[in-house]
């Protein structure tokens, strides 16, 4: 959903300065040549080296892996920046100052803040001038429909002057991810994403931990239809409580909770749904996804819940604020939530005066697998003007960005900060934030916060925090830890083939894509909430049909046997 435009346009912001630089450097790929000569057109082709005569203004000689970036002389980057309300930008951050001194660049930002974040970033980049170099926080697929204008440049271009990025992506088995989702109808990619060494579990249940011991309940049930058993044993204790009352509903039904839980059940659902077509390997086809018997076998799972009296019916209709009421005072039982939600929750119990104990369970299984969804080891990322490859800093941008974004030092850096300063290290390794700074709840109550007081830590500079295992795990409180070591045992499902549409394409396909994804959502609150008898499951279906749904998949069919070479 996107909030309205704000009527003026934000002064551009000096004092942002290193970090910034590095998202723009991305942008500056465009200028590879070999994408312009006569008869190339695009695809998977080697590009020719690119010229930087005039474009290479404070780059450094001998940069690659291990290589501490610093520009030879002072640079200045253009940055679009996501302005979070939990930590906003500030000129005096110790981020900004650190990488103007150690690394010779400094940020001329224009911000945006996250409650108009999307809608402004469209309109940034589709008035096609004065777009800033780095357009940052961008998820995989937002980067689809600026990609016509000709404002984004295609960074697959310039892999070999990203010679970390190019690196992890391959020593990470993470190519054919990339392939697969980044890649265009040309062949090309336009997103610079996070990556991930391994998968990071994120979102799963959270239950009353003490209720959960009383009533001698696991933690890690082992299927879905364990975990409704012990819901029914939850509300035979506590029949004036609902054993469930869930959250993430303002968009769609249960966005969070049917995202962690549908690859158990063999689909995507939630905040996953994505275009809403899945990979049938044995057909070796897309199918429209909320078509599916998978998805039919997951919707009836919680229609079974809300008429079994185990999960509160108002979970589709409720804002989150109720819902973490309900749980912090008592009314409920579990709920859906991540690490930093349950320090949330805690906060609620000790405001609230209720006296319990929370924890995450592991996702179980269901009748699918105990899978994981496949495609997460890279995460939001950024973008770049194709303007930059104008600049007379584009290789010093791009050395920069991949530095920041894909050096282990770099990394560490913009997750942990100055050694010495907001963290020390011991021999073997391992880090310890300084006493009076907080992260995640390392040290709860401390006076100042890692990315309020600081600027560490930021989704701008860390690209949702792809890392090594080891970094990634290095700031997670021990009970984190534990949680994504027990999801680590699951098995990622298998990755769909790649199928990009075509610009015409598109345009058909969000048209129908809209109206049939509404349809869906509109029926799974229904069936979930006994609104609709799940005997009407095969009517439901029909509708999709009648709503183009098999134009809609056969263009994505289409579009893959293209891609593969097979059309």
């Amino acid at each position: 959903m996107y909030n309205a435009i704000p009527a003026a346009r934000p002064a551009r912001r000096r004092g942002a300065r290193a970090l910034v630089a590095g998202l723009t450097a991305a942008g500056l790929l465009l200028t590879a040549c070999g994408s312009d000569e006569p008869g190339d057109e695009g695809g998977n082709d080697e590009p020719t080296a690119a010229d930087f005569e005039g474009h290479d203004t404070g780059a450094m000689a001998d940069y690659g892996i291990g290589t501490t970036f610093k520009a030879t002389e002072p640079v200045e980057f253009s940055l679009f920046y996501r302005d979070h309300p939990n930590y906003p930008l500030q000129d005096d951050w110790l981020i900004l100052e650190a990488l103007e001194e150690n690394q010779n660049v400094s940020f001329d930002i224009v911000s945006a803040p996250l409650s108009d974040w999307d809608q402004r970033k469209a309109t940034v980049i589709g008035a096609g001038t004065d777009v800033p170099e780095i357009i940052s926080v961008t998820y995989p697929g937002q980067e689809v429909s600026f990609i016509a204008g000709g404002a984004i440049l295609p960074v697959s271009d310039y892999l070999e002057y990203l010679p970390n990025f190019t690196d992890k992506m391959e020593k990470w088995g993470l190519t054919e991810v990339i392939d697969n989702r980044l890649r265009q109808e040309d062949g090309k990619f336009y997103l610079l994403p996070g990556l991930r060494e391994t998968i990071r579990a994120q979102y799963t249940y959270t239950v009353r931990a003490d209720i959960w011991e009383e009533l001698g309940l696991t933690l890690e049930p082992e299927t879905f239809e364990e975990f409704a058993e012990q819901l029914r044993t939850v509300k035979e204790a506590y029949p004036d409580a609902w054993p469930l009352s869930d959250r993430w509903s303002a968009n769609g039904p249960l966005e969070a909770t049917l995202n962690f839980a549908a690859p158990s059940f063999g689909t995507h659902a939630g905040w996953g749904y994505g275009e809403g077509v899945t990979w049938d390997p044995e057909a070796e086809e897309y199918v429209y996804t909320g078509a599916t018997d998978e998805y039919k076998a997951l919707v009836e799972y919680y229609a079974g819940l809300v008429a079994d009296g185990l999960m509160d019916p108002e979970s589709l209709i409720q804002d989150d604020d109720q819902a973490i009421q309900k749980f912090g005072s008592g009314q409920s039982m579990a709920i859906a939530g991540n690490d930093q939600e349950v320090l949330r929750y805690r906060t609620t119990f000790e405001e609230l005066g209720t006296d319990a104990e929370v924890a995450m369970i592991r996702v179980p299984a269901g009748p699918a697998g105990d899978l994981y969804a496949a495609g997460t080891r890279i995460q939001s990322g950024l973008m770049i003007s194709a303007d930059a490859a104008e600049s007379d800093h584009f290789l010093t941008l791009l050395q920069f960005i991949d530095w920041l974004y894909y050096s282990d030092e770099g990394l560490e850096f913009s997750k942990w900060g100055i050694e010495g300063e907001t963290y020390t290290k011991a021999e073997d390794g391992t880090r310890t934030l300084a006493e009076d700074i907080d992260i995640n709840g390392l040290n709860e109550g401390a006076p100042k916060v890692l990315n309020v007081d600081f600027g560490f830590h930021n989704g701008v500079w860390m690209l949702e925090h792809g890392s090594t295992t080891e970094l990634d795990l290095s700031m997670l409180r021990p009970e984190v830890v534990d949680f994504v070591e027990s999801m680590s045992t699951k098995e990622e499902m298998p990755l769909p083939p790649a199928a990009p549409l075509t610009e015409l394409e598109r345009e058909q396909a969000s048209l129908w894509q809209t109206a049939l994804r509404d349809h869906v959502w509109q029926n799974t609150s229904q069936f979930i909430l006994g609104q609709r008898p799940m005997s009407e499951w095969d009517a439901y279906v029909a509708e999709l049909e009648g709503m183009s749904l098999q134009q809609y998949v056969d263009m994505f069919n289409e579009a893959q046997k293209r891609f593969a070479g097979e059309g």
